[in-house]
């Protein structure tokens, strides 16, 4: 990966950073930024208010919508330049695994693999990871007004969930990110680093645990 990667994916659970990190490597790398259109969800909203009533339309919508849009990717000459998004498709199934009922979940799940195989693989994945306490500090933060329904224990079984996922993920190179005590929007040394250590970056998997 000395030439770096040309399909690059950004991951972590909510809150964690991922928009912000895919926006300033798709600058630095000069390269395409493709970014999750969550708003355009109609049942988000609700979903936060009433999860039971509103998750599987919830998890459907994001599911099909994903789909599209990395299909779409996967059309526009992803080799020719870099690509750099907030988001992959397996998070979806993480998503689904903790907002559906195992009936729901089982109906998904046949849907979902169905339309996994055919999604483009990433070159690399940057898993970002925090503390459930930052992570609400960080939405608090935003002020996003569909999110303000999030509670604390929701993220901390998302964050989980995503630790599970990460530990048996081999799908492509991984670098695993600590950024609970950096900050790469407002500290250029920080994302420096980061991007070094981007490419520097091989097969496997890597952890990056920046000191202040």
């Amino acid at each position: 990966m000395a030439k770096g990667p040309k399909y690059l994916v950004i991951e972590g659970p909510i809150g964690v950073g991922k928009t912000s990190l895919a926006k300033l490597l798709a600058r630095e790398l000069g390269g395409r930024l493709v970014l999750e259109r969550a708003e355009d969800n109609p049942f988000l909203k609700e979903f936060y208010k009433d999860p039971k009533r509103l998750a599987f339309q919830t998890q459907i919508f994001f599911l099909l919508s994903r789909y599209r849009q990395l299909q779409e990717l996967s059309q526009m000459e992803l080799f020719e330049r870099t690509t750099v998004t907030d988001y992959f498709f397996p998070k979806d199934r993480i998503f689904a695994s903790i907002n559906l009922e195992a009936s729901e979940l089982a109906l998904y799940d046949q849907l979902y693999f169905l339309l996994n195989p055919t999604i483009p693989t990433p070159d690399l994945v940057i898993y970002l990871q925090a503390g459930p306490e930052v992570l609400m500090d960080r939405v608090r933060h935003r002020g996003l007004d569909y999110e303000k329904p999030l509670t604390p224990d929701y993220l901390e079984t998302l964050n989980q969930a995503y630790n599970d996922f990460f530990f048996q993920y081999t799908g492509s190179p991984l670098l695993v990110v600590q950024t609970s005590e950096i900050d790469f929007v407002n500290r250029r040394a920080d994302l420096d680093d980061l991007l070094h250590q981007i490419r520097q970056m091989k097969n496997g998997i890597q952890y990056y645990i920046p000191k202040k």
